[in-house]
């Protein structure tokens, strides 16, 4: 498990990540999103050792990451694909790992062959690989070592859509078996699908946090009917307000318990009604509209 408690980094006159507190769970996928700009990245530095923080604690297990033996085996990192050793070999890389952690010279076949780097591509240089491919070697390089805990920034940029199901499917086995992911990214979708719990940055501090479920649920009601009209009669009768999609169906910020107690009492057979989860962009466009600007800083 990850906990982050008050954690702060400030520099000359700017404070990039100012008093941020959550807490990752093993067993579970947790997205760190926010604009570029708002803190991800410093917090996760700090998280790893490579950034002092100003203020604040974070600990892996109840230990800080610095003070772990060897800390490959428990905790995988990739906070930037491209930072690798550009005229090294996929598979130097991974034996460097391998040797550094005391590990045996199997694990650097077993990890390419989990990231699908073919024999040729792992003998090439990493100056001539692709993006996606360095983020596939960056992400063997974090597993190689069987860690309980993944810490990975924009792990998807440049995996095309069959890689970036790849990297979904991995993670979530991942987490599935007992792992603790925290997963920063930028694309909503991905996050949306992939995470058990979300924290959200605006502007160095923590806007929201909960699990999925939690955050984006209970938006309003949907309701589809026969008798539209009837039942939209009903619901103003009583001050609730509605609107008519271009889908036919009816929409509300009543609960659906009460929507379906008017249009029992009015006598309209409904055909659907269910809650309007709310989405994950529009939920973070509202809450970080104040840094919505690429690069934006407080």
């Amino acid at each position: 498990m990850i906990t982050v408690e008050g954690v702060t980094k400030s520099y000359k006159g700017f404070t990039a990540v100012d008093d941020v507190s959550f807490v990752a769970r093993s067993g579970r996928v947790t997205g760190f999103l926010g604009p570029n700009g708002a803190g991800k990245s410093t917090t996760m530095r700090i998280m790893v050792g490579l950034t002092r923080a100003t203020a604040g604690t974070v600990t892996m297990g109840g230990r800080n990451y610095v003070d772990l033996p060897n800390p490959g085996l428990e905790v995988g990192v990739l906070l930037d694909a491209s930072a690798q050793h550009a005229g090294r070999t996929g598979r130097e890389i991974l034996t460097v790992a391998q040797l550094y952690m005391g590990l045996p010279r199997s694990r650097v076949d077993e990890m390419l062959e989990v990231v699908s780097l073919t024999p040729t591509e792992a003998s090439r240089r990493v100056g001539n690989y692709s993006l996606g491919m360095r983020q596939r070697l960056g992400i063997a390089a974090a597993l190689i070592g069987d860690p309980e805990v993944l810490i990975l920034d924009e792990p998807a940029n440049g995996l095309d859509p069959a890689g970036i199901r790849w990297m979904r499917d991995l993670l979530r086995g991942y987490a599935d078996r007992g792992g603790t992911v925290l997963l920063s990214s930028h694309l909503l979708h991905e996050i949306e699908v992939i995470a058990d719990d979300i924290v959200m940055i605006g502007n160095g501090r923590i806007v929201s946090q909960g699990s999925k479920s939690e955050l984006l649920h209970g938006a309003g009601t949907v309701v589809r009917s026969a008798d539209l009209g009837l039942l939209q009669s009903a619901l103003s009768e009583i001050g609730i307000a509605t609107t008519r999609a271009g889908d036919g169906s009816l929409h509300t910020d009543a609960d659906t318990s009460l929507v379906g107690k008017v249009a029992l009492e009015a006598g309209v057979a409904l055909t659907e009604l269910r809650t309007e989860d709310a989405g994950l962009e529009d939920m973070f466009l509202e809450l970080t509209a104040t840094s919505q600007r690429e690069g934006a800083t407080p």
